[in-house]
C-alpha cells in the first residue's frame, strides 16, 4: 500500500478510502451492525473506534501545538488494545446511524485540519508532542485512510457469510 508523501497524496488517498467506506457502510443493516462476532466486537464498535482514533490524533496534534506532550514515546496504534466492552460503554446509547455520523464528523474535522496545513506542516518534521518520528500527515493517514481500509476489510469479512 502506497503511503502519502504530500498533502495532495494524503487528500486524494483519504477521499478515495472514505468514499469506498461510505459505500460499504450503506450496505450494513442496523441489526447486522450491532451483532457481535466471536471476539465480542461489532461493526458498530469498529466504526466507533475509527472516530475515537481520529479524535486521539487531533487531540495529540492540538497538545503538541500547545507545547504539551502527547502519548508515551513508544506509543503506536497496536498499543491501544481494542477493548470492545469499554468502547461499547462509550457508544452504547448511539444508534448505528448516529455512530456513522460520529465517524463522519471526525473525518470532517481531520480533513479540515489537513486542508489547513501545507506540505511542510504535514510532512516536514515529526508531529510535535508525540515523541516519535511520525509526521502529522502520517498520523492523519493512519487514523483516517488506514482505518477506513481496515474497517472495510472487517465489514466485508463479516458480511460475506450473510450474502453467500
Amino acid at each position: 500500500m502506497r503511503v502519502a508523501q504530500t498533502k495532495v497524496d494524503l487528500v486524494g488517498i483519504s477521499r478515495a478510502e472514505w468514499s469506498k467506506l461510505m459505500l460499504t457502510l450503506e450496505c450494513v443493516p442496523d441489526d447486522v451492525a450491532e451483532r457481535l462476532d466471536a471476539d465480542g466486537q461489532s461493526i458498530k464498535d469498529v466504526v466507533a473506534h475509527g472516530a475515537l482514533a481520529i479524535g486521539l490524533v487531533l487531540g495529540w496534534y492540538a497538545d503538541g501545538q500547545a507545547g504539551r506532550d502527547g502519548p508515551p514515546k513508544k506509543y503506536c496504534s497496536r498499543d491501544l488494545k481494542f477493548n470492545p466492552t469499554t468502547l461499547r460503554t462509550w457508544q452504547e446509547e448511539l444508534s448505528w446511524p448516529e455512530t456513522r455520523t460520529l465517524l463522519g464528523s471526525a473525518h470532517e474535522r481531520l480533513m479540515g485540519l489537513v486542508e489547513e496545513l501545507d506540505d511542510t506542516a504535514l510532512y516536514g518534521c515529526p508531529m510535535k508532542g508525540v515523541r516519535n518520528n511520525w509526521s502529522m500527515g502520517r498520523w492523519a493517514e493512519a487514523a483516517g485512510a488506514g482505518h477506513y481500509r481496515s474497517t472495510r476489510r472487517y465489514i466485508s469479512k463479516r458480511m460475506k457469510p450473510l450474502v453467500a
